[in-house]
């Protein structure tokens, strides 16, 4: 990933190849996948769990399919998934969690038709979403409603087991209608716990007042707000697409707004952590400190139970294990699954993290610099 020409060239044909079924997958097995995933079973991330645990580092489980032109059998086939992993992750005391992309179990026009009616509406998340149901045609209806039973097996099971959910945000372009599930199953499931988080990429520049939109919804409504705060994923080809279609982006002007944004999140997170439960996804140093230092300064415990941190599973070790060290609650989100459902997710790993100023630059010049301080050649 040192090579930024490889990086461009491998991520452009390598979903093709795998499609074209060459003979590829030893060589992405043995690097990428190596590096980033927990294997391509839930059995097999059993080794890496229990490696974690013995360093007091949680799990968060993610099956990485994504959306794709599947049929109703197969997101039925994923929904099942989803279940089975609620159903492993229960019986794992060191696996709070499960992560859910509704683009597995629901076609990826359809969201897209979804969010479109929502953006023409006006009024609260909730009602644009009651409106465009009543656009849709009395199929769409009745495909919406099989994404809808799916969303309510996967969180009925996961409140029944004691696993929490979280779902993953997707482009802006279907996020309104994710957003409105959501918080329809947060309404439902989080009325004395947190079962059911949505995820905020705060490198949009709307979503800080998202965040605040969602709390007062949950004040009204009575549940508790799960959100997981990110900075983002989809970058590039929001800007891209924002380009081509001639609207404003909606991806922040610049790096500092973003970060200002995040950490605003946090911040407003931890001071109503009486209905918020909050999860700090982050590799950035100074977000995590500054979310142990609120904890620190409210004199609330460390492993406050709805506040928890996360970094990706190869990634930002030093930042994980030094927490887990102090007591708190942190965990390792760990992709698992085929080759072929996890290559979207390995190309953008792929693409962050290229460059000396990537992630893993910066976390290979921290190891270089740990192995002289310890005189290790």
């Amino acid at each position: 990933m040192g090579y930024q020409w490889l990086v461009d060239i491998g991520t452009r044909i390598t979903p093709w190849i795998i499609k074209a079924g060459l003979p590829v997958k030893g060589l992405i097995r043995s690097t990428l996948f190596e590096q980033f995933i927990g294997g391509e079973t839930l059995q097999e991330t059993a080794k890496v769990a229990d490696r974690l645990e013995e360093f007091h580092v949680q799990v968060i489980l993610d099956y990485g399919v994504e959306g794709g032109d599947y049929g109703e059998d197969e997101k039925d086939h994923a929904c099942e998934e989803f279940i089975k992993v609620i159903d492993y992750a229960a019986t794992q005391a060191n696996i709070p969690f499960m992560s859910v992309k509704v683009t597995g179990v629901a076609r990826f026009a359809l969201l897209e038709k979804m969010d479109d009616l929502m953006s023409k509406d006006t009024g609260t998340l909730i009602r644009r979403y009651e409106h465009a149901l009543e656009r849709l045609t009395v199929d769409e209806r009745g495909e919406w409603q099989r994404v809808c039973n799916r969303m309510e097996r996967i969180c009925s099971a996961a409140s029944m087991k004691k696993v929490g959910v979280l779902i993953d945000a997707e482009e802006t372009w279907i996020q309104d209608p994710v957003d409105a599930l959501t918080m329809l199953m947060m309404d439902q499931y989080n009325k004395t716990t947190a079962v059911v988080y949505n995820t905020a990429q705060l490198y949009r520049h709307d979503r800080y007042q998202f965040v605040h939109d969602c709390y007062e919804a949950a004040e009204k409504r009575g549940f508790i707000l799960g959100i997981k705060i990110v900075r983002g994923a989809y970058m590039e080809k929001e800007r891209k697409r924002a380009t081509e279609m001639n609207y404003p982006s909606p991806i922040q002007p610049d790096k500092e707004t973003c970060d200002t944004d995040y950490n605003r999140a946090v911040e407003f997170c931890i001071q109503h952590v009486d209905r918020i439960a909050v999860i700090v996804a982050t590799h950035n140093e100074y977000s995590n400190q500054l979310a142990a230092e609120l904890l620190h300064s409210k004199g609330l415990p460390h492993n406050h139970p709805h506040v928890h941190f996360s970094q990706l599973y190869g990634m930002s070790d030093h930042i994980t294990f030094n927490l887990a060290k102090e007591g708190y609650s942190v965990s390792k989100y760990l992709p698992f699954g085929p080759i072929d459902d996890v290559v979207p997710y390995l190309m953008r790993r792929a693409q962050e993290n290229s460059s000396v100023s990537g992630q893993t630059g910066r976390e290979l010049l921290l190891i270089k610099k740990e192995l002289a301080r310890r005189g290790v050649k």
